[in-house]
């Protein structure tokens, strides 16, 4: 008689989320609460992987890190480029060691595309072809807009998801397109984050009030030197078309050292542009039904109150 094992299920690792839109100090929380369960700080946001780009990324200094670790913040240098494929490949990693220690990783940041990436995961692609891809910028260069014009051709509906004027995401999805000659495998063919109980907290602080902080925080950055860090940036040798440069601040920055903005107009220019920034991100992670959202800042003490229990609860954590 054919005896029926009960099947032995493993205990999944506790991995924590913090998000929000920019400027609501998800960071602050973060750290917060990795002082009190042991945790340990992961990056989730695009432009703060680039060394050099401090003022302009908002990056938390090493001073006011509390002493706790911090993973994937100034991996890369700002003539490299990482996707969000590449981004969770490295960040499931960091995850996996930080587990292993037994410590609790608290992912933090609102690129919500390598956040997604990370946590469920992207279709098989294919590696960059560096050869293709300066063929096609050669192209684009000569006739701006041809490579999303191609795009439409060969996989409208790729095309019809990527701003016209987008052209980094124009030339890897018609890179994708010329390599596979298919359009993108499905999203069932991605492989998801295992082994892990997520737990998602999100900020949601008064709009009047972030604005008011995001354009203290725009102005801090100019009066502290974002203008003489781009600067130093092109004087090692970066030429301003690097893909960190695109960072809200940092082109206008550069924008105002080419002479095509003043000083104000860069702080307005930032301003505006870092609002709809936040008003996209609160977009994004609204569509997330697994977010716990907590009302206000994440350096409130309130906030940081409700979020340990929140977490001491879900998790079963005892704080430290």
């Amino acid at each position: 008689m054919n005896v029926r094992r009960p099947q032995v299920t493993q205990p999944q690792q506790p991995l924590l989320v913090v998000v929000g839109p920019t400027g609501s100090g998800k960071s602050a929380l973060a750290i917060h609460l990795a002082r009190q369960f042991g945790g340990e700080i992961v990056n989730c946001d695009s432009l703060q992987l680039y060394r050099g780009f401090d003022i302009g990324t908002a990056k938390t200094p090493p001073a006011q890190r509390g002493g706790i670790p911090h993973h994937l913040f100034d991996v890369l240098t700002p003539l490299e480029s990482y996707s969000a494929g590449e981004y969770a490949r490295l960040a499931r990693t960091v995850i996996a060691e930080i587990a292993a220690r037994g410590q609790l990783p608290v992912v933090v940041g609102g690129t919500g595309f390598y956040l997604r990436a990370l946590l469920e995961g992207l279709p098989p692609l294919p590696a960059r072809d560096p050869q293709l891809r300066d063929r096609l910028m050669a192209r684009e260069e000569a006739r701006p807009g041809s490579l999303h014009r191609i795009l439409s051709r060969l996989d409208p509906t790729a095309a019809a998801r990527i701003h016209i004027h987008d052209v980094r995401k124009t030339l890897r999805a018609l890179e994708l397109r010329l390599l596979t000659r298919k359009s993108l495998p499905p999203v069932e063919s991605a492989q998801a984050l295992q082994g892990y109980s997520v737990f998602k907290l999100g900020l949601d602080p008064d709009r009047a009030a972030l604005h008011k902080k995001l354009e203290a925080r725009t102005r801090e950055m100019f009066a502290h030197g974002l203008i003489e860090e781009v600067e130093g940036l092109l004087r090692s040798g970066c030429t301003g078309e690097e893909k960190p440069f695109e960072s809200l601040g940092c082109k206008q920055a550069l924008a105002h050292l080419r002479g095509s903005l003043t000083r104000e107009q860069a702080i307005e220019s930032t301003l505006i542009e870092t609002r709809q920034y936040a008003k996209r991100q609160w977009t994004w992670f609204r569509r997330d039904p697994e977010i716990h959202w907590l009302k206000g800042f994440g350096d409130e003490s309130e906030v940081q109150e409700q979020a340990e229990a929140l977490v001491e609860a879900h998790f079963n954590l005892a704080r430290r």
